[in-house]
């Protein structure tokens, strides 16, 4: 009898070690670089965390965005998930389920839901991204354990994804969030095959990123111009090596003056103030 209990009590205990093993992280903080063995899943032949806040943030990405939105940070998140499989330091370094957040949560400033609570009058769009993944992480049951590095290095990989010259310059997360990112637009790299890439577009097509792209940082140009200007300052700084800075220096500017009626940089640079 003693035999067949401590059988039973062995089959019980081995039946709910991995629901124990998962639940101790949500007793205590858990910290950068501790990782847990996370389930996985499959997209577009990508094998991908899958926890509960990588979830709700790819349902909270969906529900702020468009269908074009959606597909590009999907896109993103594998193709930044390739970029770390092909290398060992990054699959040694890089904090899957930070990566997965920041990549699927990048473009929430994108937002054009009428009064949006995400999305500023006046901020940068990847600001307003920095910010409102920050604040639904925080919200989120198993985000409210993430230790302030976890978060940071979201933030940052989201403030910093369209600036190649920071970027690359920060934590590794931050830089693969990045080129993944980067990837979208510019096809297959950093080890990324052609065939890879091609299955992760098959899942995710992006017949229309390009338009999306294009008609949201014309609605960015019309709304808000202000955190738009920029373009013009780094082609003269770089160029003529001529004091023109902007007080947003973004790369925006060109779709303003092509496509906004009545935009305009100047009067808004540090030029025109010094200038005066």
């Amino acid at each position: 009898m003693i035999r067949i209990g401590l059988v039973l009590r062995f089959i019980v205990f081995s039946h709910l070690l991995p629901s124990l093993t998962w639940a101790l992280p949500s007793i205590f903080p858990l910290r950068s670089r501790e990782y847990r063995p996370y389930p996985r899943r499959t997209l577009g032949g990508v094998s991908v965390v899958d926890t509960p806040i990588v979830r709700a943030a790819e349902a909270f990405a969906k529900q702020h965005g468009q269908d074009f939105t959606y597909k590009h940070i999907m896109r993103s998140w594998l193709f930044g998930v390739l970029v770390i499989e092909h290398n060992e330091t990054l699959r040694e370094t890089i904090d899957p389920e930070v990566h997965a957040v920041a990549a699927i949560l990048h473009d929430l400033g994108w937002d054009q839901t009428e009064e949006s609570p995400l999305v500023s009058p006046d901020r940068r769009f990847e600001v307003d991204g920095a910010i409102a993944a920050r604040s639904f992480i925080r919200s989120h049951q198993d985000g409210k354990r993430w230790d302030e590095h976890r978060v940071q290095l979201v933030w940052d990989s989201i403030a910093l994804h369209t600036q190649e010259s920071i970027a690359l310059f920060k934590e590794l997360d931050v830089q693969v969030v990045h080129k993944g990112i980067m990837l979208d637009f510019a096809g297959p790299g950093h080890g990324v095959t052609e065939d890879e890439y091609a299955a992760v577009v098959k899942e995710f097509p992006k017949d229309d990123l390009l338009p999306g792209v294009n008609e949201t940082v014309i609605w960015l140009c019309n709304t808000k111009p202000a955190s738009t200007y920029g373009e013009s300052w780094f082609w003269f700084a770089f160029v003529n090596q001529v004091l023109t800075s902007s007080l947003s220096d973004t790369w925006m500017q060109p779709w303003g003056e092509h496509y906004v009626s009545n935009y305009t940089a100047v009067g808004n640079r540090v030029f025109d103030r010094l200038s005066a």
